[in-house]
Protein backbone atom coordinates (compact mmCIF):
# COMPACT_ATOMS: atom_id res chain seq x y z
CA UNK A 1 0.00 0.00 0.00
CA UNK A 2 3.09 2.58 0.77
CA UNK A 3 4.19 1.86 -2.39
CA UNK A 4 0.94 2.60 -4.22
CA UNK A 5 0.21 5.69 -2.13
CA UNK A 6 4.17 6.87 -3.14
CA UNK A 7 3.37 6.46 -6.86
CA UNK A 8 0.19 8.15 -6.59
CA UNK A 9 1.66 10.82 -4.34
CA UNK A 10 4.23 11.05 -7.25
CA UNK A 11 1.89 11.20 -10.46
CA UNK A 12 -0.41 13.63 -8.76
CA UNK A 13 2.22 16.05 -7.92
CA UNK A 14 3.96 15.50 -11.35
CA UNK A 15 0.56 16.44 -13.71
CA UNK A 16 -0.02 19.20 -11.73
CA UNK A 17 3.72 20.97 -10.49
CA UNK A 18 4.64 20.26 -14.37
CA UNK A 19 1.21 22.42 -15.45
CA UNK A 20 1.39 24.45 -12.84
CA UNK A 21 4.59 25.62 -14.25
CA UNK A 22 4.06 25.62 -17.81
CA UNK A 23 1.20 28.23 -17.06
CA UNK A 24 4.28 30.53 -16.54
CA UNK A 25 6.78 29.30 -18.88
CA UNK A 26 4.19 28.29 -21.29
CA UNK A 27 6.90 25.40 -22.59
CA UNK A 28 4.22 23.12 -23.71
CA UNK A 29 2.17 25.68 -26.43
CA UNK A 30 -1.52 24.67 -26.29
CA UNK A 31 -4.50 25.81 -28.66
CA UNK A 32 -7.48 26.52 -27.34
CA UNK A 33 -10.86 24.08 -28.39
CA UNK A 34 -13.41 25.65 -31.00
CA UNK A 35 -16.72 26.57 -29.36
CA UNK A 36 -17.38 27.28 -25.84
CA UNK A 37 -14.68 25.74 -24.58
CA UNK A 38 -12.48 28.06 -26.39
CA UNK A 39 -13.85 30.92 -25.80
CA UNK A 40 -14.05 30.18 -21.92
CA UNK A 41 -10.37 29.04 -21.56
CA UNK A 42 -9.88 32.57 -24.06
CA UNK A 43 -11.57 34.38 -21.77
CA UNK A 44 -9.55 33.25 -18.68
CA UNK A 45 -6.47 33.52 -20.48
CA UNK A 46 -6.86 37.14 -21.53
CA UNK A 47 -7.90 38.15 -18.00
CA UNK A 48 -5.08 36.34 -15.98
CA UNK A 49 -6.67 33.53 -14.58
CA UNK A 50 -4.25 30.84 -15.50
CA UNK A 51 -1.55 32.28 -13.38
CA UNK A 52 -3.39 32.45 -10.60
CA UNK A 53 -5.02 28.75 -10.92
CA UNK A 54 -0.87 27.61 -12.18
CA UNK A 55 0.02 29.11 -8.74
CA UNK A 56 -2.17 26.66 -7.24
CA UNK A 57 -1.07 23.90 -9.22
CA UNK A 58 2.32 24.66 -8.34
CA UNK A 59 1.78 24.60 -4.55
CA UNK A 60 -0.25 21.56 -4.71
CA UNK A 61 1.74 19.62 -7.08
CA UNK A 62 4.94 20.49 -5.13
CA UNK A 63 3.67 19.38 -1.60
CA UNK A 64 2.29 16.13 -3.17
CA UNK A 65 6.04 16.07 -4.80
CA UNK A 66 8.24 16.32 -1.52
CA UNK A 67 5.86 14.42 0.61
CA UNK A 68 5.38 17.35 3.32
CA UNK A 69 1.57 18.95 3.93
CA UNK A 70 0.52 16.37 1.64
CA UNK A 71 -3.21 16.26 3.24
CA UNK A 72 -3.00 20.71 2.63
CA UNK A 73 -1.62 19.83 -0.97
CA UNK A 74 -4.87 17.44 -1.48
CA UNK A 75 -7.14 20.14 0.01
CA UNK A 76 -5.29 22.52 -2.46
CA UNK A 77 -6.07 20.30 -5.37
CA UNK A 78 -9.70 19.28 -4.37
CA UNK A 79 -11.60 22.14 -5.40
CA UNK A 80 -9.44 22.11 -8.96
CA UNK A 81 -9.85 18.93 -10.01
CA UNK A 82 -13.83 19.08 -9.35
CA UNK A 83 -14.09 22.09 -11.88
CA UNK A 84 -11.42 20.32 -14.52
CA UNK A 85 -14.24 17.09 -14.37
CA UNK A 86 -16.93 19.77 -14.67
CA UNK A 87 -15.31 21.45 -17.48
CA UNK A 88 -14.34 17.83 -19.23
CA UNK A 89 -18.01 16.33 -18.86
CA UNK A 90 -19.84 19.50 -19.63
CA UNK A 91 -17.31 21.14 -22.65
CA UNK A 92 -15.28 17.95 -24.41
CA UNK A 93 -16.55 14.84 -22.90
CA UNK A 94 -14.21 12.75 -25.40
CA UNK A 95 -11.23 13.95 -23.29
CA UNK A 96 -12.58 12.82 -19.70
CA UNK A 97 -10.01 9.89 -19.49
CA UNK A 98 -7.41 11.80 -18.35
CA UNK A 99 -9.03 14.07 -15.62
CA UNK A 100 -11.10 11.11 -14.51
CA UNK A 101 -7.44 9.20 -13.77
CA UNK A 102 -6.26 12.28 -11.83
CA UNK A 103 -9.51 12.14 -9.73
CA UNK A 104 -9.18 8.91 -8.96
CA UNK A 105 -5.36 9.24 -7.93
CA UNK A 106 -7.03 12.65 -5.62
CA UNK A 107 -9.65 9.79 -4.01
CA UNK A 108 -7.27 7.17 -3.38
CA UNK A 109 -4.80 9.49 -1.65
CA UNK A 110 -7.67 11.37 0.45
CA UNK A 111 -8.36 7.61 1.84
CA UNK A 112 -4.72 6.87 2.22
CA UNK A 113 -4.50 10.10 4.43
CA UNK A 114 -8.35 9.85 5.66
CA UNK A 115 -6.84 10.02 9.40
CA UNK A 116 -5.68 13.51 8.55
CA UNK A 117 -9.30 14.32 7.10
CA UNK A 118 -11.18 13.20 10.51
CA UNK A 119 -11.85 15.96 12.29
CA UNK A 120 -12.91 17.91 9.23
CA UNK A 121 -16.46 15.62 9.90
CA UNK A 122 -16.74 16.44 13.97
CA UNK A 123 -19.86 17.13 14.63
CA UNK A 124 -19.09 19.43 17.49
CA UNK A 125 -16.66 21.94 17.61
CA UNK A 126 -13.47 22.06 20.83
CA UNK A 127 -12.22 25.17 21.66
CA UNK A 128 -8.87 25.42 22.46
Amino acid sequence: MKIAALIARILLGLVFFVFGLNAFLNFIPAQLPPGDAGQLLGLMLKHGWFYFIGLLYVVGGLLLLIGRYVPIGLVILGPIIVIILLFHITFDPKTLGIPLFVAALEIFLIWVYRAHFRALFDSKLEHP
